[in-house]
């Protein structure tokens, strides 16, 4: 296997895979897949693409046939972070990324480097929509003041509270606006919108929102002045903001370190690798130093897994 991975045939497999996954992601990236198609929009007339556009359609057409009827967890991270781009686009454009980097590891000689590089392409996609989630929400949270002022004095201007919402889906800005037309768009359709916005705080997950929801439902069935029960939970929750950055800036201390301690097996690493090559690369090519890479992976995960609870205080 070695011997494969040094010979011309593999530098050459590695240049065809690496342009492949380069025109793949290219043309995935930039062909507008919520485009009106043009069969819909000029009855009679067949879409016009080029060969690599319909390959891509129906390479994603083949991962949305698979995809169907399974489990629907990959479009709600999607919701969460945002992101509009299809999962069934970003499933192909995440395996053609895998492929580049298995496909540079063989250009460079070291299949294993490519297949490692290739397994962290899905981890490290699955952990920036992460980071778009987590600065959506607290981007959401940041807002909810805000939203709750234009919402006290929509009422108090004599709007409806399906009319406040819809005021906010306007003139708010994102993420609000977005997660406030979501709601104004099911209960257009005949959806409680009670329900709507629970759904909205469990896809935040903000507990300050749950509040709101709960103070509306309340407010509904026994009647009242929602327009101050709305000023008091503002209130509430701008307390609770205030205390939530002192809690941040006495913790930011240890975020920092935990962030440095995380990093410095990488950086030592590539530092390594620049100046020493011979050295470090007997990591990936002896049996001993492949256990010692595992081994060095479970304790990293395990110490960022401590880190990760002493940092995020409970309050």
């Amino acid at each position: 296997m070695g011997s494969f991975f040094a010979s011309g045939a593999a530098l050459t497999l590695g240049w065809i895979l690496l342009a492949t996954a380069g025109v793949t992601m290219t043309v995935l990236v930039t062909l507008p897949s919520t485009r009106l198609p043009l069969a819909r929009r000029r009855v009679g007339s067949e879409p016009q693409g080029s060969g690599i556009q319909r390959i891509a359609t129906v390479t994603t057409n083949t991962v949305d046939r698979f995809m169907r009827g399974r489990s629907s967890s990959l479009d709600a991270i999607l919701e969460e972070a945002g992101v509009e781009t299809p999962a069934k686009d970003l499933i192909v454009i995440t395996g053609a990324a895998a492929l580049a980097c298995f496909a540079f590891g063989l250009v460079l000689g070291q299949g294993v480097i490519g297949v490692l590089l290739a397994l962290l392409c899905p981890i490290l996609g699955r952990m920036y929509l992460s980071m778009l989630a987590d600065q959506r929400r607290k981007a959401f949270g940041k807002q909810l003041d805000e939203t709750l002022q234009m919402m006290a004095g929509s009422l108090r201007a004599g709007y409806s509270l399906p009319q406040a919402v819809g005021t906010i889906a306007q003139e708010a800005g994102k993420p609000v606006s977005q997660e406030f037309a979501r709601v104004t768009n099911e209960t257009r359709v005949g959806r409680p919108m009670i329900d709507s916005l629970n759904d909205v705080a469990t896809r935040m997950r903000n507990e300050d929102f749950y509040w709101i929801t709960q103070a509306i439902g309340i407010n509904r069935e026994v009647g009242g002045n929602l327009a101050d029960v709305l000023d008091t939970v503002s209130k509430t929750i701008r307390e609770r903001t205030q205390m939530k950055r002192q809690v941040a800036a006495l913790a930011a201390d240890g975020k920092l370190s935990a962030i440095i301690l995380m990093l410095l097996p990488f950086v030592v690493t590539l530092f390594l690798f620049m100046t020493n090559r011979e050295y470090i690369m007997r990591l990936f090519t002896d049996p001993l130093g492949w256990g010692m890479l595992a081994a060095g992976v479970i304790m990293l995960g395990i110490g960022g897994f401590w880190l990760t609870k002493v940092i995020n205080l409970k309050y």
